[in-house]
């Protein structure tokens, strides 16, 4: 994830949004290192079965830790979706650089190559551990047998690259008919203040997310092959990178998100903000769970919970760029070293962070220390290893 950096060469960097790119990659792995260990993880079930929860929860430990449903609740409301935003930002400058067709075939190498290394090579590793907790024997034949029995190929946390390649070829298409609506768009949404960039991400998050929520299984995933993308958030997504192209589109440091502009200033009303989202949703969320337990479902209580997702999500976005772009102005040796592994590290790390808890599964500890362990340990290892590869020219280039 770019973490996923997707600015052209020559494009000017931005301190703040580097490193925020790079701290929500630091968040991604942890997010995966503690779902072993979450209070509510799924049984075990088969892997070649209809059950496909291994594909989220590919290693469950008996040692839980009581309260990390909330860290991974909350990152769930909003980490992918300003991780599109983030990606957007820098797409209009190398489309005007490199015009539509230099920068696909800049984007097919940055993204479609990974994402065909991630699904060939890397995800079938990560998932190995899912296999033989699940019983899997036979050695590497055993299972590729059961890899290829499927009838799909899951690639893992790559599907982020898949679905921001397509969301890229249709930011060209916008840039070859429409460009000057995309630079008044922008203008409209981020020339302003703060709050107008926040009911743009509220109310196009409502009208993308709730609607398709209601008909679909909001925790359902589409799968066609090694695209796959979680069904009810498609459009979320596809908003968040509509709306991050159009101030990109405007220009980021004449935009509420310039490095002294008000976003940042106003950093603790944002932040406020979006504990008091976050809150309501978790209410919200809880009484809609009460309320269908004792079959008394409340009249539009459902809705309701969806919209404060989408709300939640948008105030959570606002509140970190706004620390960040306050904050985050200077980058000392290990934070650039971060800043430019960090694509690497989210391609890698999920083969790290299985392995070590499938490693940890019969020491007898307290899940919050093999939660602890097991990011630390991935985040170092596939830092490393990103670290290493990145010296071979040709890799560099890529990640």
């Amino acid at each position: 994830m770019n973490a996923i950096d997707l600015r052209s060469p020559g494009q000017e960097r931005n301190t703040a949004l580097d490193l925020l790119r790079a701290a929500i990659t630091v968040l991604v792995v942890a997010h995966h290192a503690v779902l072993a260990y979450h209070p509510y993880a799924p049984p075990l079930g088969t892997f070649g079965g209809g059950d496909r929860s291994w594909g989220a929860f590919p290693v469950v430990d008996a040692h839980r830790w009581a309260g990390i449903d909330v860290f991974v609740g909350f990152n769930d409301t909003f980490f992918m979706s300003l991780m599109f935003f983030l990606s957007g930002l820098f797409v209009w400058h190398g489309l005007q650089r490199k015009r539509a067709a230099g920068f696909l075939r800049d984007r097919a190498l940055r993204l479609g190559l990974p994402f065909l290394v991630s699904a060939v090579v890397l995800a079938p590793l990560a998932y190995v551990p899912a296999w033989l907790q699940r019983g899997g024997t036979g050695g590497p034949g055993g299972f590729l047998q059961a890899w290829s029995s499927l009838g799909m190929w899951p690639a893992g946390p790559a599907w982020f690259l898949w679905v921001l390649l397509v969301l890229d070829v249709l930011a060209a298409l916008a840039w070859r008919i429409m460009p000057d609506r995309v630079e008044a768009l922008g203008r409209s949404i981020a020339g302003r203040t703060p709050a107008v960039l926040f009911a743009w991400l509220a109310v196009i998050g409502v009208i993308a997310f709730v609607p398709l929520a209601r008909i679909v299984d909001p925790s359902s995933w589409s799968t066609y092959g090694p695209f796959s993308v979680q069904t009810s958030r498609i459009l979320l997504y596809a908003a968040f990178f509509a709306v991050g192209v159009a101030v990109g589109a405007w220009g980021i440091e004449r935009s509420v998100l310039a490095a002294q502009g008000a976003l940042g200033r106003r950093w603790v009303r944002w932040s406020n903000g979006a504990a008091a989202a976050y809150v309501l949703l978790v209410a919200l969320f809880i009484t809609l769970l009460v309320t269908n337990a004792k079959q008394q479902p409340v009249p539009g209580l459902e809705t309701a919970t969806l919209a404060a997702f989408a709300v939640s999500c948008a105030a959570t976005s606002l509140a970190f760029l706004a620390l960040f772009l306050r904050f985050a102005r200077h980058r000392g040796a290990i934070s650039a070293s971060l800043v430019r592994n960090a694509y690497g590290i989210y391609l890698v790390h999920y083969a790290g962070v299985t392995w070590l808890q499938f490693a940890l599964l019969d020491i007898d500890w307290p899940g919050a220390a093999k939660g602890m362990t097991v990011f630390f340990g991935a985040l170092a290892l596939s830092w490393a290893t990103v670290s290493a590869v990145r010296r071979v020219p040709v890799v560099a280039r890529v990640l």
